[in-house]
């Protein structure tokens, strides 16, 4: 068991840098406008992402409030 919570430690870590870095690239490409190098067009992608959503009705609600479930559950130990 300890083994499966180092894993699970670890999979919650990498999920945080990844959240810290999109909320960097979104304030980052708020400020600077257009393209950035490194993080590409993430506002561009996450208004394409939630018009897909909108697109598809009740189907991108619930999935939109499984990725809301998902991420609201999780807790890093």
């Amino acid at each position: 068991m300890d083994a499966l919570s180092r894993v699970k430690a670890w999979i919650g870590g990498l999920t945080e840098i990844g959240l810290m870095l999109l909320a960097l690239a979104i304030v980052a490409a708020l400020l600077v406008g257009g393209s950035l190098p490194f993080f590409g067009s993430v506002v561009g992608n996450i208004i394409g992402l939630v018009k897909e959503l909108g697109n598809n009705g009740l189907v991108g609600l619930i999935a939109l409030g499984v990725v809301l479930w998902l991420f609201s559950k999780r807790s890093v130990t």
